[in-house]
């Protein structure tokens, strides 16, 4: 059977390692490296009191990569850039997880010396990957998942919004040499929600300083709103008429309905969109306008009422006062009146407490006056008698 060089060089290996034995690391050094994936690496082996004695270097796999100088692996990304009586440095280029290991620096002299130079590779990620588990519509809760599926160690990732940290669940799963992480949040949800940016944000010790960062737009559906935009002031004949039909929803309604009360719409009536215009108005235009949206989730409409006047008539433009304010005003004046019958009615019992004292005041006063007067009256009676 034949051998071939390879083999030979690690039969060579082997016997020189048995018959000399003992293990020493004073006459080689070998310095550990760290590398991202997709890096180069430099392994260097460092030598003292060279003699030409035969050296040899392996992988992780003990497979001989170079034996004094000479190329023994077919693995072109391994270079021996110098050999030296002090260095052997080799070089590793494009990386892979699968090269992380301990490579051997090994100098056959009178005792066989080796040391081990450990290559680290690290696997930042991606940028994350956000997953949504289901639709959901407002008042509910969305479920949001962000996934580096692969890095080594690792990566940490932080869930963000209007920079503020949202506290999630991390999770880990091996994926043979590297790492799949994943923070899931949970978010309960309105109509003012839809449409707002939260940000994924991965960290990794390969990125150095720097971050890895996936927005997110929050989709809540919700049923429409309707709102009719009209122009201001008053409309007169031969004027032109505009509204506008502004809805609010998701998803938005394919189609938006206009009509007009117990009547069908002029002639001259043009749609597009959300927009209705009529032109060169008159009174038979008058009427109630009605603009309708709907989806799956529910409807709703607005209503525009048009009075059309003479060119010539004069019009006092109608003000509407929002229904808050005159809310506010009322609420005013009845705590006002509150008060005033308050502080009217503590001031009559106050007065009228006043008005007995006094009263009783004055009775003992007449009762004392009365006795004394009766009294008096006796002793002059007395002494009268006496007299006699």
């Amino acid at each position: 059977m034949a051998v071939s060089f390879t083999d030979f060089l690690v039969f060579l290996e082997i016997f020189l390692f048995t018959l000399h034995g003992k293990v020493s690391s004073q006459a080689v050094q070998a310095e550990n490296v760290t590398v991202t994936e997709g890096g180069q690496a430099e392994i260097n082996c460092k030598l003292q009191s060279y003699d030409g004695s035969i050296v040899v270097i392996q992988n992780p796999h003990r497979q001989t990569l170079f034996f004094n100088g000479t190329r023994a692996l077919k693995d072109e990304r391994f270079q021996m850039v110098q050999f030296t009586p002090r260095l052997v440095k080799i070089v590793l280029s494009n990386v892979r997880v699968e090269d992380e290991g301990g490579y051997f620096c090994q100098l056959y002299t009178d005792a066989t010396l080796h040391q081990v130079a450990t290559l680290t590779v690290l696997v930042p990620p991606a940028e994350p990957e956000v997953e949504v588990k289901e639709q959901v519509v407002e008042a509910g809760v969305m479920e949001l998942t962000c996934i580096a599926p692969r890095s080594k160690p690792p990566a940490t990732l932080r869930w963000y919004r209007d920079r503020r940290e949202i506290p999630g669940v991390t999770s880990q799963q091996d994926n043979d040499k590297t790492v799949s992480v994943s923070n899931t949040i949970r978010l309960a949800v309105s109509r003012r929600d839809d449409r707002a940016l939260v940000t994924c944000e991965a960290t990794h010790p390969a990125l150095r300083g720097q971050r890895k960062i996936t927005q997110h737009a929050l989709n809540v559906h919700y049923a429409p709103t309707v709102k009719i935009q009209h122009p201001p002031g008053v409309m007169r004949e031969g004027d032109s008429l505009s509204l506008d039909c502004i809805i609010s929803a998701n998803p938005l309604p394919s189609t938006v309905l206009w009509s007009r009360l117990n009547d069908s719409l002029p002639e001259r009536t043009e749609t597009q969109g959300t927009l209705l215009t009529i032109p060169r108005l008159s009174a038979l235009d008058n009427g109630t306008y009605v603009c309708e949206g709907h989806n799956q989730y529910g409807r709703a409409a607005d209503e525009y009422t048009l009075v059309v006047y003479d060119p010539g008539a004069s019009v006092e433009a109608q003000r509407y006062v929002p229904y808050s304010i005159i809310g506010g005003v009322l609420a005013m004046l009845v705590f006002g009146v509150i008060c005033v019958l308050i502080v009217t009615i503590w001031c009559s019992v106050r007065q009228k407490g006043s008005y007995l004292t006094h009263e009783a005041s004055g009775l003992d006063e007449h009762g004392e006056v009365q006795e004394a007067f009766l009294n008096g009256s006796e002793t002059r009676e007395g002494k009268k008698e006496y007299l006699l």
